[in-house]
């Protein structure tokens, strides 16, 4: 929206009250700019569903056998094709769960087959594809995601592709009716990861325009082996609502080691959850591990819910649980559920995305899911 347009809707507003017309004196300042935005934005009462945006990713999955030493082989045994990226996985993942607020993506794909695959997946499951635009400068971005058979335990090997492309200017936050801007993964984004003279980070700045606008936000990140974790994601930190990683990325984020080989640090993990609200995050912080997954909030109160004890032949792969626990816990935010609620539905929608190698074929109605928890029994 630009400042002419800014105004004109500001007229009937100004004629209602019986003030004066404004008067455009252009260009606007940044901060009259986010202001007069803010009053044109409905209010958090009326807001309804969940804006997306970060990396659209198709995942090539290929099951293998083994996970070779260098120069070696292994075979791969099947291989399917799925969807990848946070905002496709939380998106159709919520679709699937039976989310029946509207559902929305933004962000750049390629001109391309995979693009249009991206955009026909998410016309089919209805997520609104008006901010989710093509881009002629890059091919839409993929992942190859080797699968071991007998743990799920996976390893990406990842091409950027047109997600490296995307900017702050992608993103109107004044053409969304939607409550919560989800924006993931922090660190696999070239743009949004790039340093702001303003905010940190570009990301930040974006998060910072969705809250001005009205939006509540949510991040998530990626599991990268490097030292960037403090330096992206602790400027983001400052714009968020809803903080969502997992233990390894946390641990990185704050310097502390939250596992050691199969145990879990509890009161380090704690730890790093109250540094993450210190450094900023207004309302909760979740993190899911394979036990399960916690919250923390700006209140002090805490909660844990284990996770579904499945049977070792029920996992067919552990590509997309993070994003399935995220997907169960945003629809509970969005529906103002108990976070013990919102935390069940995580992990057993996390439960029932470990039934498929891809990210989201195991997905299935909430009430399914919650169902997988009835028959197994949670961790203690």
């Amino acid at each position: 929206m630009d400042d002419a347009a800014r105004f004109s809707k500001l007229l009937p507003i100004c004629a209602a009250f019986s003030l004066p017309a404004p008067v455009l004196v252009a260009p606007l300042s940044p901060f009259l700019r986010r202001g007069i935005s803010a009053l044109l934005s409905p209010p958090m009462s009326t807001r309804t569903g969940i804006l997306a945006g970060g990396n659209w990713i198709v995942d090539a999955v290929k099951i293998i056998d083994t996970w070779p030493q260098q120069d070696a082989l292994a075979n791969i045994l099947s291989e399917a094709k799925g969807t990848g990226g946070s905002p496709f996985n939380v998106l159709a993942d919520l679709a699937l769960l039976g989310a029946d607020f509207p559902l929305d993506a933004a962000g750049l794909v390629g001109a391309d087959e995979n693009g249009r695959w991206i955009v026909e997946r998410c016309t089919h499951l209805g997520i609104g594809t008006a901010a989710l635009k093509y881009s002629d400068s890059a091919p839409t971005s993929y992942t190859d995601v080797m699968t071991v058979q007998s743990n799920g335990r996976r390893t990406f090997f990842h091409a950027r592709g047109a997600n490296a492309l995307l900017d702050s200017p992608h993103f109107d936050f004044t053409a969304t009716h939607a409550r919560l801007f989800h924006l993931g993964y922090l660190l696999l984004l070239d743009r949004l990861d790039s340093p702001s003279p303003t905010h940190g980070t570009v990301a930040a700045e974006v998060l910072a325009r969705a809250q001005a606008a009205g939006l509540r936000t949510s991040i998530d990140v990626v599991s990268e082996d490097s030292e960037r974790f403090a330096k992206i994601v602790l400027p983001a930190l400052k714009h968020v609502d809803v903080c969502i990683m997992n233990e390894f990325e946390a641990g990185r984020v704050t310097g502390l080691k939250i596992r050691d080989g199969e145990k879990l640090d509890r009161a380090a993990l704690r730890t790093a959850m109250q540094q993450m609200l210190a450094a900023g995050v207004r309302e909760r912080v979740f993190v899911h591990f394979p036990e399960g997954g916690c919250a923390l909030g700006a209140d002090g109160q805490w909660h844990e819910h284990g996770s579904v004890q499945l049977p070792a032949d029920y996992i067919k792969g552990a590509a997309g649980a993070g994003d399935a626990f995220t997907a169960g816990v945003l629809l509970g935010w969005h529906e103002g559920r108990p976070i013990d609620e919102a935390l069940r539905s995580g992990v057993c929608a996390a439960a029932a995305n470990l039934s498929d190698e891809t990210c989201t074929g195991g997905m299935r109605p909430l009430g399914e899911c919650l169902a997988l928890g009835e028959r197994y029994g949670f961790r203690g």
